[in-house]
């Protein structure tokens, strides 16, 4: 089973490289992030075999999942905070031979450190955590993918330096992140590549990033404890990335046997 996450950076832009990927790579399952909008072309991609689910925001954000195998919503909310009305999160349950729970999330960039969106961040987080300590010790086995805005270690991006003053490379989300390893869930590529670096998922537009690899790896498949030894694969796909118009990230794709 092959499961790809890809922050396509508006969806009504990326129309094109979306359908270019799934006939390419034909995923069973894609979980897409920054839809910017609230409509979604759930018809087209029907049209080529994917049932999808999504929530949608004007201008900002927005989640999608979709699937050539039967799927089901549970929720469209992280819970922890009634208030929150940002789409940034999808939880479904996907029919294959035994279920499986499929999470789809774009955790908030933070940016400025220090303003009401960098603590917002790490409540979100927190409130992450906590269902992750529910799903921990669930018979339906957990995946978790998506645009994290997490960088990890030093390792995940090209020139630390650069990062130091920026919400994705600050101790308090490294610090979270390393808190929902810690429980046992398992971060699908550096599982199976500890010392690979230049390995990166996101590139600015800027500066000739992607043309000299000087980028991030931010987009992450977590895997709860039942579901880490089905992990056989995980890859970066940078063919994407590399096209007219792309988007900034590019998809990273996850094999369970």
């Amino acid at each position: 089973m092959v499961i790809a996450t890809w922050n396509v950076n508006s969806i009504r832009a990326r129309m094109t490289h979306a359908l270019a990927f799934l006939e390419a790579r034909r995923p069973d399952v894609l979980l897409m992030q920054e839809l910017k909008g609230l409509e979604f072309p759930a018809e087209d991609f029907r049209a080529v075999g994917y049932e999808s689910v999504a929530i949608g925001q004007k201008s900002y954000n927005g989640v999608a999942i979709l699937s050539r195998l039967p799927i089901e919503m549970v929720t469209n909310r992280l819970a922890g905070d009634d208030e929150d009305t940002h789409a940034r999160y999808l939880e479904t349950i996907i029919d294959t031979p035994t279920k499986l729970r499929v999470v789809n999330i774009y955790l908030p960039n933070g940016n400025p450190i220090g303003t009401e969106k960098f603590f917002y961040k790490l409540q979100w987080m927190d409130r992450l955590i906590q269902q992750m300590l529910v799903w921990k010790n669930d018979p339906i086995p957990t995946i978790i993918g998506g645009d994290f805005n997490v960088i990890p270690e030093e390792i995940d991006c090209d020139k630390p330096a650069n990062w130091v003053r920026d919400a994705l490379f600050q101790p308090e989300p490294r610090e979270r992140y390393r808190a929902m390893k810690a429980m046992g869930f398992v971060d699908a590529f550096r599982t199976l590549y500890p010392d690979t670096a230049d390995a990166f998922t996101y590139w600015d537009y800027f500066r000739q990033a992607f043309e000299r690899n000087r980028g991030i790896r931010i987009d992450h498949f977590l895997l709860s404890p039942a579901l880490a030894p089905r992990l056989t694969a995980c890859e970066i796909d940078k063919t994407p990335r590399a096209q007219e118009k792309p988007s900034d990230h590019t998809p990273l794709l996850v094999t369970l046997a």
